[in-house]
């Protein structure tokens, strides 16, 4: 750890905290192999406001897409997987209603056409990876797969895990502990939280919503993004501060972590790894990092640049030379392959304080000018 780094970082959070821009906040960091930042803010209201610590963890949404996209990548990487194969090849029943040629390529990048949750579903049948991977399965694509990327913010998980689960014969959540926290010994990400972790994790809350500014465009209704993430699992503070769905596998969307844990995962994707230690051999990282749209595909509604999983960052000429994920609410993971830079961040107030920057951009930015690194 670098005391001159971290402490600046922990100035920061202390700030946000004192200013009631954030309630518990964490941030992590590695350069160069190693961890630089590790520190904390904040109390947890849920349990009468005792500060939190560096083992406390949060909710973070979709930031569990990018160590699930991980796990997928070793089974690749070992040859159980192959991201041209149809997804049926490995999960027959999703062949129904002509989804039979839809690859697992086009599944892992948004492609697939099945974003809508089905019908009915409600937060509890969220919680039921069976039954809703059976409904998943029978879902009719609402267009071609990969002829249009429109994210698949909860459907994602159940279509991608679920090819892993049949070729491993496990539960993706034991996945991602035998695959990634458990080879990086660091017991800190959870999909599925077990029960002697359940009073480590921070209940969740949201800004109040904001008079929109005079003159401001009015929002463009999405129907499809109300397919996506329906009403039954709003508001999502509400949705991840349920018992049964934090005990759940939703891999798309209710991952539950800390920083550093967050942090040390995407540094043992990059250079000199975590301590030295990689997950993924560089030429894996490169496939999966590489832009996977055919021209002439629109991105829609909340999709980004994703590679297999991961969303890609970084100038036009280097595309995906920054890869991550983040989530509902402001956490984040990613690193900058260009300097060696590994990011964790989690929060549990969703959202950015009115008339503020982004906590994960104030804390990169501080720590990008703390080493010397162009912004």
């Amino acid at each position: 750890m670098k005391p001159d780094i971290n402490g600046r970082v922990k100035e920061l959070l202390e700030e946000m905290v004192s200013r009631g821009h954030e309630r518990a906040i964490q941030v992590a960091a590695w350069y160069r192999g190693e961890p630089i930042v590790d520190a904390w803010a904040g109390t947890d209201p849920g349990r009468g406001d005792i500060p939190i610590d560096g083992d406390s963890l949060f909710p973070v949404f979709s930031t569990s897409k990018g160590i699930a996209a991980t796990v997928l990548l070793r089974l690749i990487e070992r040859g159980l997987l192959d991201p041209e194969a149809a997804l049926a090849s490995y999960w027959p029943e999703f062949a129904a209603k002509g989804k039979g040629n839809t690859t697992l390529r086009e599944a892992m990048s948004h492609r697939a056409g099945v974003p809508q949750v089905p019908e009915g579903v409600s937060a509890v049948d969220c919680a039921d990876w069976a039954a809703m991977c059976r409904r998943v399965a029978d879902l009719e694509p609402l267009w071609e797969s990969g002829t249009r990327m429109y994210y698949h913010a909860i459907t994602w998980g159940w279509v991608v895990g679920e090819a892993a689960c049949r070729v491993t014969g496990r539960d993706f959540g034991a996945l991602v502990q035998d695959e990634i926290f458990n080879p990086l010994g660091t017991p800190g990400f959870y999909l599925g939280i077990p029960p002697e972790k359940e009073d480590r994790v921070l209940s969740i809350d949201a800004f109040p919503p904001q008079a929109p500014a005079p003159g401001a465009p009015t929002p463009v209704p999405d129907p499809l993004g109300e397919r996506s993430i329906p009403p039954s699992v709003k508001p999502l503070e509400a949705f991840m501060n349920r018992p049964e769905v934090r005990r759940a596998c939703i891999p798309a969307s209710n991952g539950i972590g800390n920083a550093r844990s967050i942090a040390k995962h995407y540094a043992a994707l990059s250079g000199r790894g975590a301590g030295g230690f990689r997950l993924l051999r560089p030429e894996t990282v490169a496939l999966a990092t590489r832009l996977s749209k055919p021209p002439g595909v629109p991105l829609e509604g909340l999709a980004q640049k994703f590679g297999l999983g991961y969303g890609l960052y970084g100038p036009p000429e280097d595309l995906g030379s920054v890869f991550g994920h983040g989530g509902y609410g402001g956490s984040t993971g990613f690193v900058d392959t260009r300097v060696d830079l590994a990011f964790g961040l989690v929060k549990s107030r969703m959202g950015t304080a009115p008339g503020q920057e982004g906590s994960s951009q104030r804390a990169m930015k501080l720590i990008r000018e703390s080493l010397g690194l162009a912004p």
